[in-house]
């Protein structure tokens, strides 16, 4: 069995009445920010979320129609609430939506929307955090936790000529259903997660032409095999070493899913856990498969440059696709808010997260800023428990 030293939908600890009254702040109404206050409320330390947005769960309510987790419901919930039954084994987004909000009916969460924090700073006295906030707002809190979101603020590359593209190019944020596609030609730059099942949606929702351009070949896997989930192996797997779960996942890959390289999607050259370790999620199969093999999704070089309507591909050749929807990833976003703190790494990530903070500042954490094989959503559960648990022992 997985570990389960904090299974996400068990009961949290029972209340226990404090005497500090400051408030811990979170950052940001999405899981990450809801199972933190949720932990720490358990444990009797008063927190507040600021939601720059109206609503909590602000990011899943704004992502395609199709989306469904590619975790399972037991192993996706968050502390002291489960998923429920009727959601079915990969929720989909509608569902997570309704999730989120009876999360933090629930628990009772302090929640304010339509606050966004612009910056952090510390306290002259070292005793905690200073946010400033949007309408002049400064406040004052014991800690901070930074739950503003894996996916933040979309990416799209500076393409040579991309001003001048006469066709339309939309980022996959803006990217909701297929029916705007219908019978048009359209290029998905980027084959991750996203981008590959926004392929598969534009081919069953009526595209007359879907290509995906490629710059690194991803390693794809069965969102589960005979019932068994490509998470359950992951969560097995994760602390063995690299080497031999990449020669596990080679011979899974070869054994699971079939050679596309014809098709023009070989199989990738280095090893599954190794490209994990280096931010390279695997892509779970959600339709890609089929749909390349018949020809329906045709692979094509990355994307270099475009040129009045064409898009001027890695290989040298050209397309004039209709549309381009850039599933090209999103920044963390975190250089104005804590930047000047010297707690990101050189990729504007944070240098620790969970129950760690950065040891030049003290009190301040952050969450659902790293994506693991396991699952982002079972990380998050974690993170909180383990955040609301130091802070606790802080008194």
């Amino acid at each position: 069995m997985p570990d389960s030293t904090s299974s996400a939908g068990d009961a949290l600890p029972a209340a226990i009445d404090r005497t500090d009254d400051r408030p811990v702040y979170v950052i940001g109404g999405g899981p990450g920010g809801l199972a933190a206050a949720a932990a720490l409320r358990a444990r009797g330390v008063r927190a507040v979320v600021l939601e720059r947005s109206q609503d909590v769960g602000a990011s899943w309510r704004s992502h395609y129609d199709r989306l469904h987790l590619h975790t399972i419901r037991r192993w996706s919930a968050l502390p002291g609430l489960a998923i429920p039954r009727r959601f079915g084994r990969w929720v989909s987004r509608d569902d997570m939506v309704r999730y989120l909000e009876k999360y933090a009916e629930h628990h009772e969460l302090e929640v304010v929307t339509g606050v966004e924090v612009s910056r952090i700073d510390r306290v002259a006295d070292g005793s905690g955090w200073r946010l400033s906030a949007t309408g002049g707002r400064v406040l004052t809190g014991r800690a901070v936790v930074v739950a503003t979101g894996f996916n933040h603020t979309p990416r799209i590359p500076e393409w040579p000529g991309r001003a001048g593209f006469t066709g339309e190019l939309v980022h996959a944020a803006e990217y909701r259903a297929p029916a705007p596609y219908a019978g048009k030609d359209v290029l998905v730059a980027g084959i991750g997660n996203t981008g590959a099942e926004i392929a598969v949606d534009l081919v069953e929702g009526g595209a007359a032409q879907v290509r995906i351009a490629v710059r690194t070949v991803p390693h794809i896997v069965r969102r589960s095999t005979a019932g068994w989930p490509a998470q359950a192996t992951a969560v097995l797997v994760r602390r063995l070493p690299v080497r031999l779960v990449d020669r596990a996942g080679d011979l899974m890959g070869r054994i699971s899913v079939p050679d596309l390289s014809a098709q023009g999607l070989p199989r990738p050259d280095t090893g599954l856990y190794s490209r994990v370790r280096e931010g390279a999620i695997p892509v779970q199969d959600v339709g890609l498969i089929d749909a390349v093999r018949s020809g329906r999704v045709v692979p094509v070089a990355a994307v270099e440059s475009f040129d009045g309507d064409a898009v001027v591909l890695a290989d040298g050749s050209r397309v004039t696709p209709d549309a381009v929807i850039a599933a090209t990833g999103y920044e963390r976003a975190l250089e104005g808010l804590v930047g000047h703190l010297g707690v990101l790494d050189a990729r504007g990530r944070p240098v620790v997260h969970g129950g760690r903070a950065p040891e030049q500042a003290p009190g301040l954490y952050f969450t659902g800023f790293t994506n693991p094989i396991s699952g982002m959503l079972r990380e998050i559960a974690l993170d909180a428990r383990r955040i609301a648990a130091k802070l606790a022992a802080k008194g």
